[in-house]
């Protein structure tokens, strides 16, 4: 996320603040860990996971995560290392947050057509369905549109579209088609290694599409409304 989406963290935060959050980053934090134990590099993830539990400290300030897949591994710390639990019990994603205490505040309008393909760390993985739906919700003349399968993998699956290239696309396929009949102008969804699956197989089935993290989509609203300058 930092390297290649540092945009979703600069909407994260912005969106936050709008919400009544004071937001702090973490010194010392460190990559999760996920696709290290995605990769059956254990070691590796529990340094990691070690790692970000000292630097959170004690504190029982929430820990937001803009990421499907790391929140999902993080919210198992207590499993990966001793004192984890703590830690895991801290952490939310970017829409529970949102959605906490009757919001998101409500927006500017964004006139779009989007299909919100829920990425299967965030709504399996960790059973957070509503939140996101009430975060689109706080923006006017925004219309969700239903695609079949949507609660299906897009098969990013962690590192399946690397070490899985052919099973990876396979299981992408009925979701395009899905896309293509109903034509979203953008397609929201979480995670980035779903962003990217789903980028590359709009982009490869010609089908005229953005993919954006949910978040962004609040912040232009946010935008419209005239709550940046």
């Amino acid at each position: 996320m930092q390297g290649l989406f540092r945009h979703v963290h600069d909407a994260t935060i912005r969106t936050l603040q709008v919400n009544g959050y004071e937001v702090r980053e973490g010194a010392g934090q460190v990559c999760c860990g996920a696709l290290h134990a995605h990769a059956g590099l254990g070691d590796g993830a529990r340094a990691l996971a070690r790692a970000n539990v000292a630097a959170f400290g004690d504190g029982d300030e929430p820990i937001v995560v803009n990421s499907a897949g790391c929140g999902a591994f993080m919210k198992e710390y207590g499993h990966v290392v001793g004192g984890g639990d703590r830690f895991a019990a801290r952490v939310r994603d970017v829409t529970e947050l949102l959605a906490a205490n009757g919001g998101p505040v409500a927006g500017g309008p964004v006139d779009l057509h989007v299909a919100y393909d829920p990425p299967c760390h965030l709504l399996h993985a960790q059973r957070v369905a509503q939140p996101p739906e009430r975060l689109f919700a706080a923006i006017p003349l925004l219309r969700l549109v239903t695609i079949a399968g949507a609660n299906d993998c897009c098969g990013s699956a962690g590192l399946f579209t690397l070490v899985e290239p052919e099973m990876s696309r396979a299981v992408l396929q009925p979701k395009l088609e899905g896309l293509a009949a109903v034509a979203p102008q953008v397609v929201a969804t979480g995670n980035p290694g779903c962003v990217m699956q789903l980028g590359a197989g709009l982009a490869a089935r010609g089908i005229r599409a953005q993919v954006r993290h949910p978040v962004e989509l609040l912040d232009a609203s946010y935008r419209a409304a005239g709550r940046y300058e």
